[in-house]
């Protein structure tokens, strides 16, 4: 049975803490599960490798709906470094042929590449200090949500995810009416379920009545040692230096509650 765990009901005049969703860079890029830009503390021994399938649907106004699919490789060695590689297709219209991003991140030696295939270039960048860590200063702070926001989150227990034992957590963010511009309240909904054994989401997801709905798999799970060279710039890519704030957008934007980006989206 599903335990209720905490539900807060605030008043309009109460400033709450952002739910503990999927934050850390879960989604909804490359960066699955601790995989990604905004995931400062690497996890260590236990390494893996599997399918990131994302899949998002919306129902526009007029009844007209959109569905994006988008699937990457992702990978994680025993050491935190991580990988993950997708192929970018481009309109028909651009006449541009398909190819491959490669991301990985190596906090063993605190940088951060982007592969890209049709110009055998490597862009990279320092990545931020882990959390925790005395020489990297304070985390920035989470903006607090909007005024009157309601959080209730529900522990869902341990159940087999995908091939794998994991523990669930439901959150439910309620806008009120009037909070943002809103007539009616406005309730977003979150599922997320974390590997107990590798500390990675192998499913989220998220119902936004501004958004639509958004599920993320992570199958073809294998917990094995990857192939050490998965995590090196392959010869004949040209190294390409950044700066520390490169991969700051997708940090912020998968640490963002549900509230955020669509105040973000209505900008």
């Amino acid at each position: 049975m599903r335990k209720l765990i905490v539900v807060c009901c605030l008043s309009l005049s109460t400033v709450v803490l952002s739910a503990q969703g999927p934050r850390g860079g879960q989604f909804p890029g490359p960066g699955f599960g601790g995989m990604g830009r905004a995931s400062r503390t690497p996890v260590t021994g236990a390494p893996y490798s599997g399918i990131q399938t994302t899949q998002i649907q919306r129902v526009l106004s007029n009844g007209n709906q959109i569905s994006q699919t988008q699937q990457s490789k992702v990978y994680r060695d025993s050491q935190g470094r991580t990988r993950a590689e997708r192929t970018i297709t481009a309109p028909a219209s651009s006449g541009k042929q398909p190819y491959t991003q490669v991301t990985i991140v190596d906090p063993v030696a605190g940088y951060r590449y982007v592969l890209n295939s049709s110009n055998m270039t490597a862009v990279q960048t320092p990545l931020p200090a882990p959390s925790g860590s005395t020489t990297g200063g304070t985390p920035p702070a989470r903006p607090s949500p909007p005024t009157g926001i309601q959080i209730a989150t529900v522990s869902l227990g341990t159940e087999t995810i995908n091939s794998v034992t994991a523990t669930g957590t439901e959150v439910t963010e309620t806008i009120p009416a009037g909070a943002i511009g809103n007539t009616q309240a406005i309730a977003i909904v979150r599922t997320t379920w974390v590997s107990t054994a590798l500390k990675v989401p192998v499913e989220i997801k998220s119902s936004d009545p501004r958004s639509g709905t958004t599920d993320m798999e992570l199958t073809s799970i294998q917990q094995s040692e990857p192939d050490p060279s998965l995590f090196t710039v392959p010869s004949g890519y040209t190294i390409k230096t950044g700066g520390p704030g490169s991969h700051g957008r997708g940090a912020a934007g998968a640490m963002a509650g549900p509230w955020q980006r669509g105040n973000r989206a209505a900008r």
